[in-house]
């Protein structure tokens, strides 16, 4: 490999660690088209890397997002085993379907949780569920407005059921499941954004590990690809949770549509 191309794949991973760590995505959403797209990896590669750096991002951004208290981890923990079921699913059937259906399937799952996304933004933005009782109730200190957030879940048993999904979808596409489940966990579940962000961030670690095993076995791990791209992950990662403490809650939500709607575009034409 060149050095041209490592550094390429360390910014490359960077940028998908900031991203994923920020968005609680786990940087796969980002990762998988540039390696794609860029240098051209088969669909199976780009994916078996993803789910090594969605590790990456999950062990960088865990720990300061514990530390912070934003993350819900009773939540996360019963939401967790859900997810890792449905990742294993998912990477068995990763290796039965082609690249290009692969390739299809995500685009359109970005390009549908995008507009919903949008959707309950334009509605009402980053409202957290009234304030109760409960089992899943928890608050954090939102250091960008200096105020203490409480709030309290709503509708977990809808949420596990969209868990499974994103367990699934994670180890099919290697993307983590953030992309189902932090909209699910905010707009479901009537979690804050920030809250969503870093308990998803918390999870995706292991739904990603439930699946990695298996994509190793079928071969589809290239050292020298993953790498330099899970160095510049865990990079950005530490980054992206930096950003993540600055930035206000509303605006999250109109990132994170945003990014999905261009990397669902970039895909299709890609299949196209």
């Amino acid at each position: 490999m060149s050095t041209v191309s490592f550094l390429l794949l360390v910014l490359g991973g960077g940028v998908a660690g900031t991203m994923g760590a920020m968005l609680g995505l786990g940087g796969g959403v980002f990762l998988i088209p540039f390696l794609a797209l860029v240098f051209g990896l088969p669909m199976h590669q780009a994916i078996a890397t993803s789910i090594l750096a969605v590790i990456a991002t999950s062990s960088a951004g865990a720990a300061m997002n514990v530390e912070r208290q934003t993350v819900n981890l009773r939540l996360g923990m019963v939401l967790e085993i859900a997810t890792v079921i449905g990742a294993i699913f998912g990477g068995v059937t990763a290796n039965i379907l082609s690249g290009e259906v692969l390739s299809r399937i995500f685009a359109a799952l970005l390009l549908f949780v995008s507009f919903m996304m949008i959707w309950r933004t334009r509605s009402d933005i980053d409202a957290a569920a009234p304030v109760i009782n409960g089992s899943f109730s928890s608050s954090y200190r939102d250091e960008a407005t200096d105020t203490v957030v409480t709030y309290s879940v709503k509708r977990v048993p809808v949420v596990l059921v969209i868990s499974f999904i994103a367990g699934n979808i994670s180890g099919l596409l290697g993307v983590g499941g953030g992309i189902f489940k932090v909209p699910a966990m905010h707009m479901v579940a009537g979690m804050p954004m920030k809250a969503a962000t870093a308990t998803s961030n918390f999870m995706i670690g292991v739904t990603a590990a439930a699946s990695a095993f298996i994509y190793f076995a079928h071969g589809h791990l290239n050292p020298m690809i993953v790498s330099p791209a899970v160095l510049g992950v865990l990079g950005g990662s530490f980054l992206g949770v930096s950003v993540n403490r600055r930035i206000k809650g509303s605006f999250l939500p109109w990132i994170f549509a945003v990014v999905l709607v261009l990397v669902s575009i970039w895909m299709f034409w890609r299949t196209l």
